[in-house]
Parts: C-alpha cells; structure tokens; sequence
C-alpha cells in the first residue's frame, strides 16, 4: 500500500470517527468514557497521518 493510499484510508477512518463523536454528543445521556476513548482514537490517527504526511 502506498503511503497516499494509507493517509486517505486513515483520513476515511477519521471523519468516521468524527461523525460518530458528533452523534454520541448529540444524545441526551452519552456515554463519557465511550466518547473519551473516541476521542483518543481520532487524535491518534490524526498522529498517524501527520507522521506520514511529512514522511513523504
């Protein structure tokens, strides 16, 4: 796989994260620890694409 390849499947990844956050917030009782844990994921493949950005 290539590292373009790579960036736009963990970028896919993010967004989807992203909608998912957005989505958990909007409900009335949204679980903190599930939204934490999202949260920490998005920012880590948001590490990952960085990294990979200026790898290139």
């Amino acid at each position: 796989m290539t590292i373009e390849a790579r960036i736009r499947e963990l970028g896919n990844r993010h967004r989807s994260l992203e909608s998912e956050i957005e989505r958990q917030t909007g409900r009335p009782a949204a679980d903190s620890l599930h939204l934490k844990a999202l949260k920490l994921q998005k920012l880590r493949l948001k590490d990952q694409i960085n990294a990979l950005q200026d790898a290139r």
